[in-house]
Order: C-alpha cells, then structure tokens, then sequence
C-alpha cells in the first residue's frame, strides 16, 4: 500500500480541524476520499469529528447535537428545534418555516439553513413503512431476473428468469424465457398457475412494457392482451408504482433467492435444461426452507393454508393469437397479412385492434368491444360482409330481384303485376328495366303509372320504352279532355236544342 508523505498527513489533520469534509480535503490535495477517511481515523477525535458515542469521545462544549445524531458546527435553528417540530407536525413546509422564523422571532439565518435542518428532522422522525401483509389466495407477485449462462449454438447467452411468488405462503415457480414478449410473459404465467393449481385473485406486476402500454400509479393502461388473459382466468393485475420496488419486495427478495441459491455458479447447456433445473430447485429447495419471515415451511403452508383458496382453473387454456392496431382505409377495409376485410362504415379512418389466429380474424374498437368476425383469406381477396355496406352505397341492382318485385308491388296493383310478368319473360335480364320502374315511380303520378301499366298488360308491352310510349299517350288524352271543359265552349244542350230547328228548315 503507497503511503502519503508527511506534510499531506499534516495537511489532512489541518483542513480537517478547519471544518473541512473529506470530500473537500481530498480535492483540495488531491487525493482519493477513502485515503482520507483512512488517515482520519488515526487522528484525534477532535479532528476526527467522531459520532457521539464512540469509546473515548465526548461532545465539545460549544457543539450541539444536529438532528441525524452526530455532533458538528451548531445549527442557527437550533435555539427553535421545538418550534420547528411543531409547524412541521401542522405540514408547514421549509419556506413557510422560515418566513415565520424571521417575521415572528428574530431569526437572523440564512434559507438554506432552514432547509437542512428541516430535512434532518424529517429523516429523524419519518414513519416506518407498514407491512402488508395478505390472506391465502389473495395475492401473488411477479417480476423478472437475470437468469444463468446458457449455450446457443456455442455461444453463452442469459435469458430472463420469470418468477411469481404467492404472498401468503411463499410458495414460487420459476421459468426462464429468451425475450420478455408478450406471449412469453401470457404462458409464464399460465404455466405457474398449472404448477400452482390454482389462480391468486391478484397479480402484482412491475411496469413491464410486456404488460403495461402507459405506467400510470392511479390509472394504468394494460395490455389488452394481457387484459383478455386476465379475465379468461378471473384475475385482477395491478401494477405498482414506478421506480418503487418496495411496492413488491416479496418478489424482489424471491428473484434474489432463486438466483443466489438456485442459479449462481451453475451454467446449461439449453434453456430447457435449466427449466428443468428450477423445477426441480422449487421442489427440493425452495419448498422444503423454513422461510425467515412466516416461520414455517412453505410446500407444507401452501399445502395446508393457501392451495385451497386459490381460484379454480377454467376447462381450457387461454387461445393464443397475434394483435395489432390497424387504420381502416377510406374503402372501409383493414389490411391483414396482404388481405382485405370489411368494417362497418362508421370505423372509416378510425384506428381499431385486428386480433388474428389460424382460422379468424376479429376486429375490436378502442373499448375492446367486438366489430366484426371474418374467416382468414388469401392475400390479395376482399372479403366483404353484406352488412358492411352503406344503404346509399347500395345500389338497386345488388338488392336483389325479390327486393325490387316487393318495391313495383307497393306502387300499385297494375305496377306489381306487371314487374312480375316482365320478371318470368325475361328473367334477371329485366332488373335495369324494374329499376327504371321504379324511376318513373319517382316522376309521374302513381295513378298515371297504374293506368299506363294495365293498357300495357292488356296489349303485351314489356318493353320500358313502350311503357314510357303509353304515359305519353295518357298525357295528351288528359290535356284534351281540359280543353272540352274551358269556359269559352257552350254547353252541349244548347247544340242539341238547335239540331230539330235547323233540320225542320232543311224540309
């Protein structure tokens, strides 16, 4: 070990007796901390500045006991410990504190001192964390290590060790995984819940991006996979606060455990191998320990108190698919895998999840509420629900000959007859022609259409022109029989009083 020349010795005495830190001593001579914090050990406890306490140490008469224990230079808040503790048992915060220090008692300090001594009263009298602390079957936690070196294609890799630990018993399953997916993390923990035989009634997670999509401490936004995994088997997952592994300091220590104790020093040559392994480890290992905590052996607690409280397994695993976000295009399809599916025509432009397995495909909107079912098609094909189709997207012809016949029908008796033996002569040809029907449905008088429809029953017309001929005709006869009622014509009686007169004349 290298030994620091004796002016630097004397020099760290002296700095130090000058109210210096080690941090301080050690840039100013350039040295390493520890060094310092070495030699200081050798030097008298005034320089020293040892905690209250030590053998042989006592507390200088001008020195005053700061709040974290040790003595030091006197706080200018000291004369005011017993007022400052009572504002902040009120919640006032630093700056109020001193506000009042300088406006009600004088207080000459500067800010800053108020705000250290407030912080050291605050780590002095800070509440202890509470114990949770669960009933069987409540509650089980889950995280993700580090797991050992494994051979791959002659390369030494680490996966990830998957773990879930039940809260009450202790109970754990390990697993290790290459990539922390989503369908990874979905059968980890079917797996778990087979190995357990049961399911825990709530699963606390980290913010894994696996099951997470937005960390949020109040309103979390889950994986919709992970979501519909969840209520297949009937459980609640919470994840926990971000950066706060103590919300779940259960698994925290398990991961340790199963890693200290299970996998450190150990390597494999496959990763189903060392699957193996941990089952093995949690069944000779792991389950036969006197936990530290619950002082009982935790296969018997599980056995015993928790196995029966867990939920019942459904008859069927959860169905593995694939999903993703697809835009539906302004023609009302989505595109899957270079295959076109029909949406209703209100999801246009709208953003909606395509869920996807061997045969089917379903669409969901944002609320996770089902659009629509297709069987899964070649690419290139559309497929197209009927239903899919807007009514003014629609046109006559694709309605079909049954849906035109009923729309001749209502116009009228004559109408409907007629649309139906145009139908029988001339088959599905004729649908243009019941569609220009319809039309005339639109321009002329239903009773004049009627009219026109019955001269052309009576004389064999089946032709839309001829139809169209004999409204003409109807027009003409009902303008002339306008003319023989205008006001400029004499009545016929009187033609026919002048008849006899001008006859008799003749003779």
């Amino acid at each position: 070990m290298n030994q620091l020349k004796v002016h630097k010795k004397h020099s760290i005495g002296v700095l130090r007796k000058q109210g210096l830190s080690m941090r301080e001593i050690a840039r100013k001579l350039e040295i390493d901390r520890g060094t310092v914090r070495r030699y200081l050990k050798h030097l008298s406890p005034k320089a020293a500045i040892s905690p209250i306490g030590s053998v042989g140490v006592e507390p200088a008469s001008n020195a005053a006991i700061s709040p974290h224990g040790s003595s030091g230079r006197r706080s200018d808040c000291e004369p005011f410990r017993e007022q400052i503790l009572q504002w902040l048992k009120k919640g006032l915060s630093a700056q109020r504190i001193y506000q009042d220090l300088v406006s009600d008692h004088g207080f000459k300090g500067s800010y800053d001192s108020v705000k250290r001594f407030v912080r050291h009263l605050n780590n002095f009298t800070q509440l202890p964390f509470r114990r949770m602390e669960c009933d069987p079957g409540d509650e089980a936690q889950v995280d993700f290590g580090q797991g050992s070196w494994t051979l791959v294609d002659g390369k030494r890799k680490r996966p990830h060790l998957f773990r879930i630990v039940l809260s009450h018993s202790r109970k754990g399953y390990s697993e290790v995984v290459w990539r922390q997916t989503t369908d990874a993390f979905i059968r980890c923990l079917e797996n778990a819940f087979r190995y357990f035989g049961g399911v825990p009634k709530t699963l606390i997670i980290d913010n894994l991006a696996a099951a997470v999509r937005k960390a949020d401490w109040f309103d979390p936004e889950i994986n919709p996979k992970v979501r519909s995994f969840c209520e297949h088997y009937r459980a609640c997952i919470m994840p926990t606060k971000v950066a706060t592994p103590r919300h779940k300091g259960k698994i925290e220590s398990g991961v340790k455990y199963a890693q200290n104790n299970g996998l450190k020093g150990r390597k494999f040559n496959s990763l189903n191998e060392q699957n193996e392994f941990l089952i093995h480890w949690e069944k000779t290992v792991a389950d036969t320990r006197i936990h530290g905590t619950i002082r009982q052996q935790v296969g018997q607690c599980f056995e015993e108190l928790e196995q029966s409280h867990l939920l019942k397994l459904p008859m069927d695993l959860f169905p593995m698919f694939s999903e993703t976000q697809r835009k539906v295009h302004r023609d009302g399809y989505v595109e899957l895998q270079r295959a076109y599916y029909s949406v209703p025509p209100e999801y246009v432009g709208r953003t909606v999840w395509v869920r996807w397995d061997a045969r089917m495909m379903r669409v969901f909107n944002k609320r996770m509420e089902s659009v629509c079912v297709h069987a899964l098609s070649d690419p290139g094909r559309f497929n197209t629900d009927p239903n899919h189709i807007h009514d003014r997207k629609r046109c006559l012809v694709e309605r079909g000959a049954d849906w035109m016949l009923d729309r001749c029908r209502l116009i009228g008796k004559y109408s409907g007859t007629w649309a139906e033996a145009l139908f029988e002569k001339r088959g599905p040809q004729c649908l243009r022609v019941l569609q220009g029907l319809l039309q005339l449905a639109e321009k002329y008088p239903v009773k004049q259409l009627e009219k026109a429809c019955e001269r052309a029953i009576h004389h064999g017309c089946w032709r839309l022109k001829e139809l169209r001929h004999l409204m003409d005709q109807d027009t003409q006869s009902v303008q002339s029989d306008f003319l023989e009622e205008h006001p400029l014509i004499r009545d016929l009686q009187e033609y026919g009083d002048l008849f006899p007169t001008s006859f008799n004349n003749t003779n």
